[in-house]
């Protein structure tokens, strides 16, 4: 290693990606942002959604989406229903630390592949299944998606407003949150357990287990005998000041002044000094009186200008921002959430492009941003050459 090169935390690890959509690649991202080598291995034949989400970045062959997941990856072909084919992975397999699958439980295992026969080639494997209901129990094998882990674990239930039923989001609590994150958690505990034992082991991860603790202090107070959460009826899903309030241009502020201080901060922007004791609060009729005037105050002015006053208080008060707004937020900048990345499969010409960067932050072993994702199949020839097989043995497995 040159003296002035950086050491990544996970460098040495190698981690065989069989997942697709989101959970399993944004795992395995953050994973090889970090150091790992990931290698995905997918089919030829298989549609997968978020790889061909549009656009392709301007003079290349990836989309954004491929471009961002496929982040210091590597990428092949295989047709794991051939023979040949789930022989080459059992090659691979013999060099690498980490499986990471997301089929539903038991199809892994009957292409030849599952973590038993893997293990059998290598012991110290870390296999991790990312599904919606786990490997066990009677929703195993139930497809779903991101939507539906959400509303069966209660938290799609109390969300949103009493009028107007559950609030959809445009990102995937579930799957990134939940899933993406608590493979991330479990393959480095596993990693840590295997330094101390030697021994390898499965991971099962079911994404609406993932999100049953979002339900969080509500859920922990309604198995301590509290009431069972529902819409705008607690302190933080619009039954209190906690909310979105409507501006006089269209936008809105959030406003999240729980504490005395910040309520107190809240009340002087808006004018409303006499109501800094929080006296009102106490009542329900007075929540009802203290957020019906606030809401026609943030009515008076712009997003704008209330983002100017709040922006001199400490009132947890901020403005909802676009995504666009966002991405020039000299803050978000500063912090180097907005890497821009080569997409190496470009050909002669240099591109870039501008991605969201990984949000751990350490000081010793940074993320890495090597490069963009290829188009998938790219390293086929390269991979499986490697491993001794010849180009019509290659062609056929893939």
């Amino acid at each position: 290693m040159g003296k002035d090169r950086q050491m990544n935390a996970l460098e040495g690890y190698k981690i065989l990606d069989f997942s697709t959509l989101l959970p399993g690649p944004y795992a395995t991202m953050v994973l090889g942002d970090l150091g790992a080598e990931v290698l995905k291995v997918s089919s030829k034949d298989r549609f997968d959604l978020v790889v061909n989400w549009p656009p392709k970045v301007k003079g290349t062959e990836v989309t954004g989406a491929q471009a961002w997941l496929g982040r210091n990856k590597k990428t092949i072909f295989l047709d794991l229903k051939k023979p040949a084919a789930v022989e080459a992975v059992k090659r691979l397999v013999m060099d690498y630390d980490i499986v990471v699958e997301q089929f539903r439980p038991g199809v892994m295992d009957r292409l030849g592949i599952g973590y038993e026969a893997l293990k059998a080639v290598n012991p110290r494997v870390i296999y991790c299944a990312i599904t919606g209901y786990g490997q066990t129990g009677g929703f195993s094998k139930r497809a779903g998606h991101d939507i539906n882990y959400l509303a069966r674990s209660g938290v799609a239930y109390a969300a949103g407003r009493k009028l107007g039923g559950p609030g959809l989001y445009n990102f995937q609590i579930a799957d990134v949150a939940g899933g993406s994150m608590g493979a991330v958690a479990s393959i480095l505990a596993a990693l840590l357990y295997r330094e101390k034992t030697g021994e390898g082991q499965s991971i099962d991860i079911s994404m609406q287990d993932c999100v049953i603790p979002f339900n969080s202090m509500d859920g922990a107070s309604f198995f301590a005998g509290g009431p069972e959460p529902a819409r705008e009826n607690g302190l933080l899903n619009g039954g209190q000041i906690y909310d979105f309030y409507e501006t006089s241009d269209g936008g809105y502020m959030s406003v999240g002044s729980l504490e005395p201080k910040f309520f107190a901060a809240l009340c002087d922007g808006l004018g409303k000094p006499e109501w800094r004791d929080g006296k009102l609060l106490r009542t329900e009729e007075g929540i009802r009186e203290v957020k019906n005037t606030f809401r026609e105050i943030f009515r008076t002015r712009s997003r704008e200008a209330w983002t100017e006053i709040f922006g001199k208080l400490d009132a947890c008060v901020e403005p909802v921002m676009s995504l666009g707004e966002v991405s020039r937020d000299p803050h978000l900048k500063s912090r180097g959430m907005w890497p821009e990345v080569k997409v190496p499969s470009a050909g002669k010409e240099t591109v870039s492009v501008t991605q969201m960067g990984n949000p751990l932050h350490l000081s010793k072993c940074p993320p890495r941003y090597d490069h963009a994702g290829y188009p998938e199949g790219y390293h086929t020839e390269e991979v499986l050459s490697a491993l001794g097989y010849s180009p019509e043995e290659i062609r056929e497995m893939i």
